[in-house]
């Protein structure tokens, strides 16, 4: 039954991202309807599940709910909506972010056993169980032979880092360039929105936190959008481990502009369908965010790749 739930609260969740993303892209202003046969047509899905989300995002403000006439959208806010969905993503404190939150800051170690995290949290095997499975499905953890339960690395050193940036290289181009990569144009009108907001605010001001969520949502498209199911579920998981990683290198407020700049650049690229082109993109993108001198990685790189800056 726990499953059940929270497997409808995810499925619920990435409905209403996708409404939200339907809102923005088609520039939808206070006070227009909603048809839940419109949505429902445009998501794939039924009509039930549709009014789970449009519940969701009422709790939010973001739409409005009207005796006998359906929902509305209730606010002309492109951050509002943006924020609004963050916090839904961050609201269930399940007891596998805990544990994941907890192994991200080294409170606990690399191998762990369903007794002693039971202890830890003061909760039952089964619930520990539970949330050792979601972790397990989501390429967190392992099960080994007996007992014991691995967590897989955590990029949260510069050695971690460094080793982080070498599988990306191998594998984030080949997601690219591999036959059937396909983007979803409702999540890359939502990306590119974040993206072009997060250019219009000062280097000064800049927000490492929100600048992590982005990238990772970006690069996290990419995998997605992968015909090969392999690399697609490699790069997920791993991208999963960083956004975990609470620890890691600082990016200096200019890098952080500039890697949104390529981030849109390899965007461009892809609608333009031009594929290997934004392979060769993302690989010099990934060299230069891998050392804290970006300038040093564009030597023997073709100036077509390289694009204008520096």
């Amino acid at each position: 039954m726990a499953r059940s739930k929270r497997t409808h609260h995810q499925s619920h969740l990435h409905l209403a991202q996708q409404i939200t993303a339907l809102i923005l892209e088609r520039g939808m202003k206070c006070g227009e309807h909603l048809p839940e046969q419109a949505l429902s047509d445009a998501c794939g899905v039924s009509r039930t599940p549709i009014r789970s989300a449009l519940k969701l995002l009422e709790s939010k403000d973001i739409i409005e709910w009207q005796q006998e006439k359906g929902y509305f959208v209730s606010t002309d806010s492109a951050d509002r909506i943006t924020s609004a969905i963050a916090e839904l993503e961050n609201a269930e404190d399940s007891l596998a972010n805990r544990i994941l939150l907890d192994r991200s800051e080294r409170r606990i170690g690399e191998l762990q056993s369903v007794s002693a995290l039971a202890r830890r949290y003061g909760t039952s095997r089964n619930s520990v169980l539970f949330a050792l499975k979601v972790l397990s499905q989501e390429g967190i953890v392992t099960q080994l032979p007996g007992r014991a339960w691995a967590f897989q690395p955590m990029v949260d050193s510069p050695k971690s880092a460094s080793e982080s940036f070498e599988m990306r290289l191998m594998l984030e181009p080949l997601a690219i360039s591999s036959a059937g990569f396909s983007l979803d144009q409702q999540k890359v009108g939502l990306v590119r929105k974040k993206m072009k907001d997060f250019l219009q605010i000062e280097e000064t001001r800049t927000s490492a936190t929100l600048f992590q969520r982005i990238d990772i949502e970006f690069h996290s498209l990419i995998a997605e959008s992968s015909g090969n199911r392999f690399v697609r579920s490699a790069l997920l998981t791993h991208h999963r481990l960083r956004q975990a990683s609470k620890k890691g290198l600082t990016v200096p407020a200019f890098r952080m502009h500039q890697a949104m700049e390529e981030h849109l650049e390899i965007l461009d690229s892809l609608d333009r369908k031009q594929n290997e082109l934004a392979a060769d993109q993302m690989t010099v993108h990934l060299r230069r965010s891998s050392i804290r001198r970006p300038e040093a990685t564009n030597r023997g790189i073709s100036p077509l790749i390289r694009g204008s800056r520096p």
